[in-house]
């Protein structure tokens, strides 16, 4: 496995993961539940966002993936 691969999968990874706490805090949402609340799953979310946007700012200072050139 190369290391732009590792990069790509551990960035989808962190997509889904973020999806999957999205989803939860709407299933609370949609649910009605007030002792439960859907703070904790936003923040997570808005936190590995963050992850994503620094690690992929790192990944292409690094050179380790490259962005598709402009199309015109």
């Amino acid at each position: 496995m190369t290391t732009s691969f590792i990069v790509k999968l551990v960035l989808v990874l962190l997509l889904i993961f973020i999806l999957f706490n999205l989803a939860k805090a709407l299933f609370i949402l949609v649910k009605g539940d007030s002792s439960q609340s859907m703070s904790p799953f936003l923040g997570k979310r808005v936190l590995f966002s963050a992850i994503v946007i620094l690690l992929l700012l790192l990944v292409m200072g690094l050179g380790l993936v490259t962005p598709n050139p402009r199309p015109y």
